[in-house]
């Protein structure tokens, strides 16, 4: 990487680490401003709304805040937290290596391409929450079955992904050992999520015109997913600062 390349990167993680509080009160604003305009379509609409209509858009805004501010405590100390106990090693050789000896590396830190990775991380939540928006309406109180159904596995897909990507973003920020492995873990969790709520939606029995557009979603975010991973799992797997930084070792 070039050595502009190298500052630009310096600098957007250090923007990272020093605005999370501006990142989660700028999240704060423009999520309950489109949440508040979906909602208040659906006043407009004419239908008998209430606490159980925005109850939803209030979970999806404040989950990522609440996973950040979790995942900070729990990551706080990230020196004392054990490398042996989350290695990967289907190719190549490693040496372990010692903290001290870590942080000495010059590609020790999530600097690099690994600014890239982080950014993505952070951008599934926004994107997933606008997905939500735009696909799935707000619901007054007296609704068919289905479409009850419809609104809560994609308000719970919403809330748990987007909690799960933030934690992943704090792990890899706060240079967790166990961040590479959280990351896969949820990878495979989210694309097991699509599946498991394109069948339970299905068998709900969908009008033809929800469902299309629904599994067109569905599919979608799967492919992201996939896309993600043949994209940055060899990174994970191979890239030097990766296991110098979050495995504590180098190449033999």
């Amino acid at each position: 990487m070039s050595l502009s390349l190298s500052a630009r990167a310096g600098r957007l993680l250090a923007g990272l680490e020093g605005g999370l509080n501006k990142i989660m009160t700028i999240w704060l604003l423009l999520a309950m401003s489109a949440c508040s305009m979906r909602v208040g379509l659906a006043t407009m609409g004419g239908g008998e709304t209430g606490v159980g209509t925005a109850f939803p858009y209030i979970l999806v805004t404040v989950a990522p805040l609440l996973s950040i501010s979790f995942a900070l405590k729990w990551f706080a100390d990230t020196d004392r937290m054990s490398a042996r106990q989350v290695r990967f090693d289907p190719v190549g050789k490693w040496q372990a290596v010692s903290l001290d000896e870590a942080k000495a590396h010059p590609l020790y830190g999530p600097n690099g391409f690994m600014v890239s990775l982080l950014i993505g991380i952070l951008l599934n939540v926004p994107v997933r929450l606008a997905e939500y928006l735009v696909a799935i309406p707000a619901i007054p109180a007296d609704v068919p079955a289905w479409l009850s159904t419809l609104h809560l596995l994609m308000t719970a897909d919403v809330v748990i992904m987007t909690s799960l990507y933030t934690v992943v973003f704090v792990a890899a920020l706060k240079r967790a050992p166990i961040f590479p492995m959280l990351l896969m873990s949820v990878w495979a969790f989210d694309l097991a999520m699509q599946l498991v709520i394109a069948e339970l939606v299905t068998a709900e029995g969908l009008p033809v015109a929800v469902a299309e557009p629904l599994h067109a979603l569905l599919e979608g975010n799967v492919k992201k997913v996939l896309i993600s991973v043949g994209l940055w799992l060899p990174y994970l797997i191979l890239s030097q600062r990766v296991n110098v930084t979050y495995r504590r070792r180098i190449a033999a």
